[in-house]
Formats: structure tokens, sequence, C-alpha cells
């Protein structure tokens, strides 16, 4: 089991509150979590990872794309250090929020090809994010942009996950519309996939997908292309921050598929599971939190359903926080995590993103993540904080 360090009494800063206060934040105790996987796991759990920004390069940020490959690369080796597979150019990395489809696909050739020198495990996003929603009049033409990506994704060796389509989101009317498009694509993939279904909380451009606003319409529709289509498919990723509805489509599934949680609500209960089944996972917030998670799902594995609860039940709330609404910006928490643990050296993003959320937000993160002992190192982290908090005017 971890072991807490000496209490950081010593360590403390201002930070602000939500009433225009100054609080003298003094950091708790931390947790220890080991560098690389202990032991073997019983659930398949991926991260999804986040694109290091390059800030040295001379771009508009809004316009165009820089990305320090070498620290990125090096992100998903710890990541894979940890026993976890990568989930590449999700929605985590900003696809569709500053990366675009050219960047990914680099972003995945690299990503592969770092995995395949160490054997890890990387499924990667093939989507439709090429093809403007605007330009799209067909649902011939989203087929089209599905089989370009898939294509590309399969000829540098890569696995995939087969994103949901804004394209596909205008141009689908009803259950049957959805069928020809998934059907179609599914026949061709080389190897099963994973079908993520993304809730419109993460991407406004979703509303309506499965060809309906009713949810419970949108899962019979899902349930039955994807159970129709179970040899093509590995697994389905849930990504609608509703535990009910998960475990609810778990249970419909095919027994040959599994359902890997995207709910970063409720993901310790999902992954520990019931007396009728469990989630693997495929997660935003492992990005922020994968040394505990590995422990977690380490500990489960060994049948220590308490030690599992007593690491992963802390963090539940910094992910609540960092995917509070508007959630499509939890990428500017995840990203600031990265910043406060040492995994790159400065807190800028893709696209300009790091301005997605407030000083009182990043305040609130750090006493969460300081709270579940998350602050990998506490001294650098709380150096990092008190950078951010000067340039906003708030000297500690």
């Amino acid at each position: 089991m971890n072991k807490p360090v000496q209490p950081m009494s010593s360590l403390s800063l201002k930070l602000p509150k939500a009433d225009r206060s100054i609080e003298t934040y003094r950091l708790a105790a931390s947790r220890t979590f080991p560098a690389k996987l202990e032991g073997p796991l019983n659930r398949i759990a991926f991260s999804a990872v986040h694109t290091v920004a390059d800030p040295f390069v001379d771009n508009d940020p809004w316009l165009s794309v820089a990305v320090d490959w070498d620290k990125t690369i090096a992100f998903r080796e710890h990541v894979w250090d940890l026993g976890l597979g990568v989930a590449e150019a999700m929605d985590t990395a900003q696809r569709g929020m500053g990366l675009d489809w050219p960047t990914s696909l680099e972003l995945i050739t690299r990503s592969v090809a770092a995995a395949k020198r160490r054997n890890a495990l990387v499924f990667s996003g093939a989507g439709t994010d090429h093809l403007a929603v605007e330009d799209a009049k067909s649902l011939d033409d989203v087929i089209r942009a599905y089989e370009e990506q898939i294509s590309a994704v399969e000829k540098v060796g890569g696995r995939i996950i087969l994103m949901a389509s804004r394209a596909l989101a205008k141009l689908g009317r009803n259950a049957d519309d959805y069928a020809k498009v998934y059907d179609r694509v599914l026949s061709q993939v080389r190897e099963p996939v994973i079908i993520h279904w993304l809730g419109d909380m993460f991407d406004p451009a979703l509303t309506g997908y499965w060809g309906t606003r009713d949810l419970d319409q949108a899962m019979n529709t899902a349930v039955a292309i994807i159970n129709g289509n179970a040899a093509k498919v590995d697994g389905v990723k849930v990504s609608l921050l509703d535990k009910q509805r998960e475990i609810d489509m778990r249970r419909r599934l095919d027994k040959r598929i599994k359902m890997y949680t995207g709910d970063d609500f409720n993901y310790a209960e999902l992954i520990a599971g019931d007396e009728q089944g469990f989630s693997h996972a495929l997660l935003g917030i492992f990005d922020a939190i994968a040394p505990a998670a590995s422990y977690a799902l380490s500990r489960l594995a060994a049948g220590d359903e308490a030690g599992f609860h007593d690491v992963l039940g802390p963090t539940v709330p910094l992910s609540r926080h960092i995917f509070k609404a508007p959630t499509r910006f939890y990428k500017t928490g995840v990203v600031f995590m990265a910043y406060l643990n040492g995994h790159q050296d400065h807190f800028t993003m893709v696209g300009g993103q790091e301005s997605t959320r407030s000083m009182l937000h990043l305040a609130e993160l750090f006493r969460l993540a300081d709270k579940a002992g998350l602050l990998a190192n506490p001294e650098l982290a709380t150096r990092r904080m008190k950078t951010v908090l000067a340039t906003h005017g708030i000297e500690s």
C-alpha cells in the first residue's frame, strides 16, 4: 500500500476563493504511488492522453498547430510504464478543438511506432473531422471520410477507435441512416474497433447522435448496430456522464463486446462493477491521475477492493471539477495537472485553450489534487502554482 510521506505543513501559498478573498492554503500530507505498474491488472484501462504544445514556435495558436513531439511521446511512455493503454488522438488530445487531422495522423504515426518498440497498447481515433460539416452533403460523403481515416491509421499499423462524426450528426435523420454508415464502415475494418459514443456535453455538435435527442431511442439504435456487428467491435466507450445508462447498455451488449467507461464522474464504481459485470476504462481523467489509477487497478486485481477505493475514491472530486460544465473545456485541467506534475515545462495548450478555465477553477483544482495526493512533487507543484498566480496579480 502507498504510504504517506512527511506532512507538507511547511508548504503554503495564497489561493483565491469564490468570494474574492485570498486564503493561505497549507498543503496536506501527500501520498506516493509507484512509478511503474505493480502486478497484473484484471481490467483493460486506456488513458486518453493530451498533446503537449510547443510554445517556442512563432505561429498563430488559434489557426495553426505546434506540437512538442518529444514531450508528447514522453508522456505516453509514462502512461505505458504504469501499465495503462493509450487512446491516441481523441478529444483529450484536443481533436476537433485545435488538433487537425494532418497533425493527428502524425501523432498517431509517432505513437504507434513508439508503442511497437515496447509492445505497448495503443488504439487511435479515426473519424471524419477532415470533412468540414458544411461540405458534407450526403451519407456517402461521411462514409468516404471514415474510410480515408481508417485506411490511414491501419496503414501505419494502428488499431481503431471509431469516433463519433459531427458530419453524421448533421445528416443522420434516423436509425437507418446510422446503420447504413456504421454497417458499411465496420464491414471494412481489419481488426475489431472500439466504438465511441461521445455525449453532447463533450461536443455540442454531436447533439442528437444516433438520429434522435431521446437517449432511450438512441441507446436502442446504438445497441442494435453494435450487436449486429459484434465480430467487428472490440468494445464500446460511452461518455454520457450517466452511470445508469452505461450499466444498462453494458448489460445489453453482446457478451463478446467490452464496455469501456468514459464516465469521468462515476468511474470508480463502474470499474469495480457489480454482481452482473463491470466496465473496463477509457478515460480522459486517467491522463491526470495515471499513477493513482494504475496502483488502484493493481489493488483491485489483487482482490483488495477496499484498497482500490481508498486510492481511486479521492480522485473523483477532482475529476468532477475538471469535467464540470462546460465539459468540453476539461482539457485545460488535464494539461494543468501535467504542468504541475512536471510532465511539461509550461502551461500552454494547442489552440490557446489554456484560457478556457478561470483562475478560480485552477486554484480549486490545485486544492483537490493536493487532497487526493496527486501532486507528485509538492514543492515543484507549489512553485508552479505560484508562478501562474503571479501572472494574475496574486503574489504568494
